[in-house]
């Protein structure tokens, strides 16, 4: 008999009790039986914890094979509400509900308060994706109160997660926020990580929900929460977290018109989603074809157990045939039945894809259309701000020069100062708006890397001495002289990163170090720091110190001032330049920034030029008495311009318009035209190349305010010989109108 009951038990588990005839026997093998359950509801409940549904559902099935021979209600609700949660997570969430009520059915005469607990809370997870939130809100209360009733901290952090879906499903994103934000760091405690990385992903959806227009740091928060669930998933393996992370980073990119980023994380969802869907559907069918094979079969055995019994263990072979021939038949209907769900969900599944596709194309034309408005908003709102700018530096400019009294020079460089801190901050928007949209290309130029950086220390020498601060350069003196690469997008880091050290140390020390790590022939690779012991940043802010408009906090910014674009546009410039900046900190100690960078040696002499600190070569004897004509239509620039060019005795005439100008300089000999771009009637283009039909000699400079960066060369093909853009420095505005005379003198001697 006990070789019998082995080869049976090898051959099907579900036939030892079947077999067994003697009480004694019959204890132990139901005693191994309810053993075999437990293992294979454990290695259920570690496939779908990792994901693997084939081999959780094989294993529950075969729990349910064995538990249906037993009477034991804990342990059939155990099996169920493990077969619940798989299919909980393969979103057949009516199946789960079905398994969940049974469990519950097994459960309810139980004194086990925990398990109880625990199908309460599953069954409230199920019926919030069902839409039941009366239903939900009840069971999940119901199952806290057990929890807080046994001190189980672990599974009520799971509770306050199942709340915090409710109310996200509910349409109350800022409840759902402060539920996830309860269980996170219950999550973190207990290390479960699944749940922690869930509770992430869930609550960037939430914060994502809210109105980003009351509160401008929700989206940082989004962006931080889904840092957090990625970086759980770069250490495990959770694919369908993962998945979810792609849409919630596309939302994230869409508010930040980030199109092409959005798209990107958009079509990676959709393909990954439907590749996962197509695994559901295959479990979900499987699951349905096993399941309905497996009650006829133990229907069928209970009978010939029925029969066996009555006609004490004769076996009548001719109703088992029959019996098992109908089960055949009805197998096979059930797979026909199964074949035709996975159909119909497949269609399901291709009518989703299609929705999400038309989202996409929508979202897509939307953030084109936002970023078209980026653009142009960006273009009219520094010609309106540059304007009236130029009229507060070139006043400033002329009251300077009119011998004030002492205490209105103070006044007068404390305006001249906002002048120049406004322009800036116009130039910082700009440049940063270029690097976003990709418009800015390196250059190769050959450079001395000492004296660049020399020249950057004493265009901040001033603001260092105002701030009592000590500026050092510790420069390795075996790099090479001449170096190859883009000196300018170079000194635009360092001024952006020394400046912010200055600004944030008070009588104390600034030191910039470059060493040489690696060199052979052609190039070396060099490391740049910039150390400060001012006030420091916490590590919190580290993380998004380089994000547009971000500052260490709001005092910082209240005690120093700034926009929090300097940094940014570092980390813009060195990712464009193939380096990364680096950074650390503490908090009332100081900060050090690097960043490693390579370049190439050159063979070529290194150019002279100072970025910063310029020595303008002008003959001011030379542009007196030259006859000027100013095309204007802003009455107080009008006004300004013809008292900058008089205050060094030119001749000047005034042009309200395109058309005036063209009349006047077929009237009158001008030695130059400086030529505005908007205005009424005739655009300034449009009037230089009307000129230009009857004139090609007359020199024509653009004097606007309008940013020409990206049509540079729309200007020269239109006529102009150079461009000064408003507001300027008067001795920039001097020298190109010099060099542009001299340049015409020296072309009319040549001929």
């Amino acid at each position: 008999m006990s070789r019998q009951l082995a080869t049976y038990k090898y051959i099907a588990p579900f036939l030892v009790l079947f077999f067994a005839t003697a009480t004694g026997l019959e204890a132990q093998v139901q005693q191994d039986t309810i053993d075999q359950i437990q293992k294979y509801r454990k290695t259920a409940s570690e496939a779908i914890f990792i994901q693997d549904f084939d081999t959780a559902l094989l294993s529950i099935e075969n729990a349910n094979k064995l538990a249906s021979m037993v009477d034991d209600g804990v342990i059939k609700a155990d099996v169920l509400i493990t077969s619940s949660e798989l299919h909980y997570f393969l979103y057949n969430y009516e199946k789960a509900a079905g398994e969940s009520v049974k469990a519950i059915t097994f459960l309810e005469n139980n004194s086990d308060k925990g398990k109880i607990a625990k199908a309460y809370l599953l069954y409230g997870l199920i019926l919030t994706r069902l839409g039941e939130y009366d239903n939900a809100d009840r069971y999940l209360k119901s199952a806290d109160e057990m929890f807080t009733e046994l001190k189980d901290e672990e599974r009520q952090s799971n509770v306050l997660l199942g709340m915090g879906l409710l109310e996200l499903e509910r349409g109350n994103p800022k409840n759902a926020v402060n539920y996830f934000d309860a269980a996170i760091p219950l999550y973190k405690s207990f290390e479960l990580t699944y749940q922690e990385a869930f509770s992430q992903i869930n609550k960037a959806e939430a914060l994502l929900e809210l109105d980003a227009n009351t509160d401008k740091n929700i989206l940082t928060q989004a962006k931080y929460a889904l840092q957090e669930a990625v970086k759980i998933f770069d250490l495990k393996s959770y694919p369908k977290l993962e998945i979810d992370s792609y849409k919630i980073a596309a939302k994230i990119a869409l508010k930040e018109n980030e199109v092409a980023t959005a798209e990107n994380y958009f079509n990676r969802y959709i393909i990954k989603k439907d590749s996962l869907n197509q695994v559901y559907i295959r479990v979900i069918s499987k699951s349905t074809y096993i399941a309905s094979s497996v009650g006829d079969l133990n229907e069928i055995i209970a009978t010939q157990k029925t029969d066996l019994d009555k006609k004490k263990k004769s076996i009548n072979f001719g109703k088992m045939t029959n019996g098992l021939s109908i089960a055949l038949i009805v197998i096979l209907s059930l797979l026909t039945l199964s074949l035709y769900k996975n159909n119909n969900l497949r269609a399901k599944a291709n009518e989703l894809l299609q929705d999400k596709n038309s989202e996409l194309v929508f979202a897509k034309e939307k953030a084109e259309k936002a970023s078209l408005a980026k653009a142009q908003f960006l273009s009219t709102i520094t010609h309106e701000l540059r304007t009236p700018l130029y009229a507060v530096t070139g006043l400033t400019h002329l009251l300077m020069e009119e011998n004030p009294k002492e205490y209105q020079k103070e006044h007068l460089n404390s305006l001249k100062f906002s002048g120049e801190y406004l322009l800036s901050l116009i130039n910082n928007i700009l440049d940063l708006n270029k690097l976003e949209a990709n418009k800015v290309e390196v250059e190769q130029t050959t450079f001395n890397l000492k004296k660049r950086i020399n020249d950057v220390l004493v265009a901040l020498k001033k603001s260092a001495d105002d701030r009592k601060n000590n500026l050092t350069l510790e420069f390795d003196e075996s790099i090479p002289d001449r170096l190859a690469g883009d000196p300018l997008k170079l000194s635009q880091i360092l001024i952006n990163l020394i400046g912010n050290s200055v600004k944030f140390t008070q009588s104390g020390e600034v030191c910039v170090r470059v060493k040489k790590i690696d060199q052979n022939k052609n190039k070396v690779a060099l490391h740049f720091e910039v150390e400060d012991n001012g006030v420091g940043i916490s590590k919190k802010k580290q993380k998004s110190i380089f994000e547009t408009f971000s500052q260490g906090s709001l005092q910082i910014n209240r005690k120093f001032g700034g926009t929090g674009l300097g940094l940014s546009i570092v980390k813009n410039l060195l990712e464009l330049m193939n380096s990364k900046i680096q950074l650390e900190s503490q908090l009332g100690q100081g900060s050090r920034f690097w960043f490693n960078i390579s370049f190439n040696v050159s063979e070529e002499v290194a150019d002279n030029k100072n970025p910063n600190i310029i020595i303008y070569d002008v003959d001011y004897v030379a542009l007196e008495n030259i006859f000027v004509l100013v095309v204007e239509d802003n009455k107080i620039n009008q006004m300004i311009t013809k008292k900058i060019l008089e205050k060094n005795k030119m001749k000047c005439l005034v042009a309200d318009n395109g058309m005036d100008a063209i009349k006047m300089v077929q009237e009158h000999n001008f030695d130059v035209v400086l030529m505005d771009i908007h205005m009424p009637g005739i655009s300034g283009i449009e009037a230089t190349q009307k000129i230009r039909e009857f004139n090609t000699q007359l020199p024509i400079i653009a004097l606007t305010a309008v940013t020409i960066d990206k049509n540079l060369d729309d200007f020269y093909r239109a006529g102009f010989n150079e461009i000064i853009p408003k507001p300027f420095k008067p001795e920039e505005f001097f020298e190109k109108i010099f060099r542009t005379l001299d340049d015409k003198k020296q072309i009319v001697d040549s001929n």
